[in-house]
């Protein structure tokens, strides 16, 4: 049986969980991941990836909690495993296990994967302004520090959540700044001033900590996070494309729940397609 060409666009963690996810449940499917950027330089690698959700507004509550608890049981029993030393690379590795090919490439438009591919996947995130000319996506900008403090052991978060201090491995991640509809890449030395401060009001110790880096990402929101498939005419032919992206700040939080929904979709296209696979 010939397999069924898929292609996932976009390599942070919604792109990364949704190729595994279609590689490991639909072993019909060849799956190829392609992106201009692969971790580190994501920006799923540089936030601080708290595991706590915000409410979408126009989706039913009940489906935003299954995704929800969908992740944090996927996340907790990799914590638990004797994988959890190494779970910062069980993504990629997972994906390449089940047979997966990476390929870094920037995909332009849609059209130029439509004559490799019978079926695409848009986690795109911000990238899905273009690619599928979504005016709804939109940029939120957060900086945040790295700063060395072994000597913190849990994590401080205030009421709003615009200041945090989370302990890493290999250093405390502070913040941080929600700036909506703002491109800007690089650091703002005043954002920098204003999240020491912060952190250091929650946290008084924070005002002696070595600054290790300062980095910026763009979080790419959506009033509703998009998550459907459609059939789109490409170069003469009809081809399903399955949208998983716009998930602003809970993309750690959402992603192993969206993903299996994505591949669920992936699951209804195949089931359409009896003639090139059959489950």
């Amino acid at each position: 049986m010939t397999s069924v060409r898929v292609v996932v666009v976009g390599a942070g963690v919604i792109g990364f969980s949704t190729a595994v996810c279609i590689a490991e449940a639909l072993p019909s499917c060849s799956v190829t991941l392609l992106s201009e950027k692969f971790s580190p330089d994501t920006t799923s690698d540089g936030a601080a990836g708290i595991m706590f959700a915000g409410e979408f507004p126009d989706i039913p509550l009940e489906r935003q909690r299954l995704w929800f608890k969908d992740s944090f049981d996927h996340l907790l029993a990799i914590a638990q495993s004797q994988h959890a030393p190494e779970a910062g690379v069980m993504l990629s590795s997972g994906f390449k296990r089940a047979g997966g090919q990476v390929h870094q490439r920037k995909v332009d438009n849609l059209q130029e994967l439509s004559n490799s591919y019978d079926i695409i996947v848009n986690c795109s995130g911000l990238g899905s302004k273009l690619l599928v000319g979504d005016s709804q996506v939109y940029p939120v900008r957060g900086q945040v520090l790295k700063v060395e403090a072994p000597w913190l052991q849990h994590f401080i978060r205030d009421g709003d959540g615009k200041t945090y201090i989370y302990p890493g491995i290999h250093g405390a991640t502070i913040g941080g700044t929600r700036q909506e509809g703002d491109w800007r890449l690089e650091v703002d030395e005043g954002d920098t001033k204003s999240i020491l401060e912060r952190c250091s009001r929650l946290e008084p110790s924070i005002s002696k900590a070595k600054v290790l880096s300062e980095w910026v990402g763009l979080r790419p929101s959506r009033r509703n996070l998009r998550l459907e498939r459609e059939v789109v005419q490409l170069q003469g032919r009809q081809v399903p494309v399955v949208h998983n992206y716009g998930h602003g700040g809970w993309g750690v939080t959402l992603a192993w729940g969206t993903a299996l929904d994505a591949m669920s979709l992936v699951r209804q296209c195949l089931r359409e397609k009896p003639a090139q696979a059959k489950l």
